[in-house]
């Protein structure tokens, strides 16, 4: 169509034709391949080589939540489990800010510079609406995420944080059988997930910062009782002073909490993960911790009451998830939340009414 300011009462103007629309998907393009699908046995020869993509692939099935992936998982997961079990499991927690990645890229460095092989498992905040995750900690780790002995794991903490944790221990499971002899387990932060981390790891690390007021005031006393050692990020510069004042800090309050099931002390360093300084005397600390309860016969005792403990919790969340799918409970469940709202009946009531509806067929009579 001619422009209309070509017309010649607006002499000294013109306007050229635009170009037709391009098509937006490039014609050059190649399809995407199909992915190639594994046998169970294929899966676990692959993780056993410690082949990487496979081992991200099978980490894939734990997390999905699709029930013929589920199977699969659990077949790869059984097979994989004598394989398992040789490493050293460290949970990562701390106040947000606190340098969580970025300690443990200096961490990891320094281990791989040891010969040893490390998996990261971060469990990334999830939003609350969209559901999302940024999944950005391989950003913040930028050394690691080069090496080829690192592998880095990052899982959204959407839907139930028992179900997040349990996915988690078992790619614990995977990692350890694709030869990986230290495992580190990043938390979101100071909350919830740490219990559930705890309960899966042999050595509880928290980092904490200095010269941000009240250092004992952003902390849990739950999250400090079940802490092996506390580290003092950014010990460095003009905050060298208060790291250590914090540092002596913790140490005395750590004298007023109750002994460790374990027998150990637990211990307070500063540091500097920035700058990696200290980083030697940490992993000293876990090394000295290993040693010491694996002597004592605590390490594998702890390792045994975490595998009752996950089993318990196993059923919990497949009774949960059993109990809300039931056709009984669905068909009930509205009115009675509507009763509960308008308070025509007692939040106990509507509980028992529920779990009737839900056991009635199982009842005898």
């Amino acid at each position: 169509m001619e422009h209309p300011e070509n017309d010649e009462h607006y002499k000294g103007l013109k306007v050229n034709k635009g170009v037709s629309a391009v098509p937006n998907v490039n014609p050059y393009l190649k399809k995407r391949l199909p992915r190639k699908e594994y046998t169970p046995s294929e899966f676990v020869e692959g993780i056993l080589q410690g082949n990487i993509t496979i081992l991200s692939q099978a980490v894939t099935l734990v997390e999905s939540s699709k029930q013929e992936h589920l199977q699969l998982a659990q077949e790869i997961i059984e097979k994989c489990l004598p394989h398992a079990g040789n490493s050293v499991r460290i949970g990562i927690t701390g106040v947000p800010g606190a340098g969580k990645s970025t300690s443990i890229d200096a961490f990891g460095m320094y281990l791989l510079g040891k010969g040893r092989k490390l998996a990261v498992l971060a469990i990334d905040p999830s939003s609350e609406r969209s559901k999302g995750s940024i999944l950005g900690d391989k950003t913040r780790m930028e050394e690691l995420s080069r090496e080829k002995n690192a592998f880095i794991r990052p899982s959204p903490a959407a839907g139930s944080l028992g179900g997040v944790a349990r996915k988690t221990r078992e790619t614990i499971i995977l990692c350890e059988a694709a030869g990986f002899d230290t495992v580190f387990v990043e938390t979101v932060g100071v909350g919830q997930s740490e219990t559930a981390v705890h309960s899966m790891v042999d050595f509880f690390l928290l980092i904490q910062l200095a010269g941000t007021g009240d250092e004992l005031q952003g902390i849990k006393r739950g999250i400090m009782e079940m802490a092996d050692g506390i580290i003092i990020n950014k010990a460095d510069g003009d905050n060298l002073e208060k790291a250590r004042l914090a540092a002596s800090q913790f140490r005395n309050a750590l004298h007023l909490f109750p002994p460790a099931e374990s027998g150990w002390a637990p211990k307070v360093l500063t540091y500097s993960g920035y700058y990696k300084l200290g980083i030697r005397e940490i992993w000293d600390m876990i090394g000295e911790f290993t040693a010491y309860t694996k002597d004592s016969g605590y390490f594998h005792h702890k390792r045994n009451e975490q595998s009752k403990y996950w089993m318990y919790e196993s059923i919990n969340e497949a009774l949960r998830n059993a109990f809300y799918n039931h056709p009984a409970v669905v068909a009930v469940r509205e009115e009675t939340e509507r009763q509960v709202l308008s308070s025509e009946i007692s939040s106990f009531v509507a509980a028992k009414r529920m779990l009737d509806s839900f056991l009635g067929e199982k009842r005898p009579g």
